[in-house]
């Protein structure tokens, strides 16, 4: 979880010009939502057209130049977490028995769903922390925007976004107050002031959060972000478009006919 709070206020330096980077935001949400639909809604069992689309996405992250360690952090966190909902999907009655132990039994049903809804998490994640850490936050919401997306939930996201900054830079403070106290020099110690902290946290974050509010306020805030940005495509967003389009087509076209 650290590492997903740091990767938020992360500042985004200078990207590369990159095919990928050179696309415009809206253009790349489009890209990844439209594979992550076409991921999600495969049929269980098929691997060609989740070999075809594994393909594809390791092509993007070739032209993206984003760091492989730093990708696969991300994408490791996030999957031991969905992981724990993905074990349920080995133990069903279908198919033939494999392996039983009491009420328990894994079945070819249960190997094969298994591994298609892991396929697909784990294309999926690649694809959306791809689209993360290559597009600024503020960028991504603004494209949201462009897209139509109710305005109510981008604001919902970028209070979020703000709150988790507040977070982590309240955090650091308290650290580092208790670092030069010398408060950190044992385990027991250690966990004494960060049981103490989390409640003062939660306060003093709480105040920041209503003077950020405030001050928001007081600079034209509505509740409600608005967006005069309109959308425009260029000839390279059209061909990447038109490329992840195709690409999903052939992919389905695979597993229909497999």
């Amino acid at each position: 979880m650290l590492l997903h709070i740091h990767s938020f206020v992360y500042k985004h330096q200078e990207q590369p010009q990159t095919i990928w980077h050179l696309l415009s935001s809206h253009t790349r949400v489009l890209c990844a939502f439209i594979s992550v639909f076409a991921i999600a809604l495969t049929p269980n069992g098929q691997w060609e057209t989740w070999g075809l689309y594994g393909v594809c996405v390791l092509f993007l992250l070739c032209i993206s130049r984003v760091s492989w360690v730093r990708l696969f952090s991300r994408v490791i966190i996030e999957f031991m977490f969905i992981g724990v909902v993905l074990l349920g999907t080995l133990f069903r009655p279908e198919g033939e028995v494999i392996w039983s132990w009491g009420i328990l039994q894994i079945t070819t049903t249960g190997v094969m769903v298994l591994g298609s809804v892991t396929s697909k998490v784990i294309l999926s994640l690649l694809v959306l922390n791809i689209l993360i850490l290559t597009t600024a936050i503020p960028d991504l919401f603004k494209a949201l925007l462009a897209l139509k997306m109710p305005p109510l939930l981008v604001a919902i996201m970028a209070s979020m976004y703000r709150y988790i900054d507040v977070l982590n830079r309240e955090f650091i403070t308290m650290k580092r107050a208790a670092t030069s106290r010398n408060l950190m020099s044992n385990g027991k110690m250690i966990r004494q002031v960060m049981g103490n902290a989390i409640g003062s946290l939660f306060i003093r974050s709480y105040e920041r959060g209503e003077l950020i509010y405030q001050a928001m306020l007081s600079r034209g805030y509505q509740g409600v972000p608005v967006s005069s940005e309109k959308i425009v495509y260029k000839n390279r967003d059209i061909i990447a478009l038109f490329f992840t389009v195709i690409m999903v087509i052939i992919g389905q076209v695979i597993s229909l006919t497999s």
